[in-house]
């Protein structure tokens, strides 16, 4: 369970090191590109035997092809998020990124055969509802024109995060390392692709905040594998997914005072409520 904690506090991190950048950061490419250059650092610094690495690369096929796709997915689900806000809304884009949390749960059972007890699936049920209340507010229906992008949205984004549990189950989990390099080092590759065709200008504070947000973005990666490994997955991404809003929650108020709706306040209620379940 203490992978797991760490993950949220890793997860969460993340969006706040991204609050704190909203104001001084002209160029996220450039910022994602820094960021996935200190996962890369991280990745390969954290490796055990990086001479095994070095000789085994080519015997690690799967491995390496799965940390790729899953770089793949990680840039292309932050751009189609983009995408989504632009065309429907952030209310909307929001709510379904974060129901995406329903595929590798559904995956879990579906494919890898793990099944849930009765409070468990309560509590899924009850993480679900509490998601949508704390991210949807009155008129974002409207707002939601193109209901197929933003179905697309939540399977991309379910998919992503689905990426550790596929690598978990089909892999060697001893070759984290490996997998979380390949992870990094494409999302960086395709970065520094765009930022050159762009010609995107990387400013001092793009780097700092993209190596800032790197740090818990690369430990929340190596916690949720690690987790993988103790816990069931379809434990694991319900209970990730809302605890780590509750988490961003109080440290939207002890750290950059935001007001708490009545609405959010039964949200974070229900959260509660579905974090005992999953847990019981």
């Amino acid at each position: 369970m203490i992978y797991l904690i760490l993950a949220v506090a890793s997860s969460a991190a993340i969006s706040i090191a991204m609050r704190a950048s909203e104001k001084h950061v002209k160029n996220e490419i450039a910022m994602f590109m820094s960021n996935y250059l200190v996962c890369m650092a991280l990745s390969f610094g954290f490796m055990e035997n990086k001479a095994q690495f070095i000789s085994t690369a080519g015997s690690s096929g799967l491995t390496i092809l799965l940390g790729g796709l899953s770089g793949v997915m990680f840039l292309a689900n932050f751009l189609f998020y983009k995408y989504n806000m632009k065309h429907n809304g952030v209310v909307m884009s929001a709510t379904f990124m974060k129901l995406g949390v329903l595929v590798p749960t559904i995956m879990a059972v579906a494919v890898f055969g793990e099944m849930p007890r009765a409070t468990q699936i309560i509590g899924i049920l009850v993480a679900i509802g509490a998601i949508v209340l704390i991210n949807f507010e009155k008129d974002a229906l409207s707002e939601g024109k193109h209901m197929l992008f933003l179905i697309l949205l939540l399977l991309l984004s379910g998919f992503t995060d689905s990426m550790a549990n596929v690598f978990d189950k089909m892999a060697d989990p001893a070759q984290k390392d490996t997998y979380l390099l390949a992870t990094f080092g494409t999302a960086f590759l395709i970065t520094v692709v765009l930022v050159c065709t762009k010609k995107i200008k990387v400013g001092k504070m793009d780097f700092l905040f993209g190596a800032l947000i790197g740090i818990p973005n690369y430990f929340s990666s190596r916690f949720l594998i690690l987790s993988l490994q103790e816990i069931e997955a379809v434990l694991v991404y319900p209970t990730y997914s809302v605890a780590t809003m509750i988490t961003i929650a109080v440290a939207g108020v002890l750290i950059f005072h935001e007001k708490i709706s009545t609405k959010k306040m039964c949200a974070l209620g229900l959260i509660l409520l579905a974090l005992v379940l999953l847990n019981v």
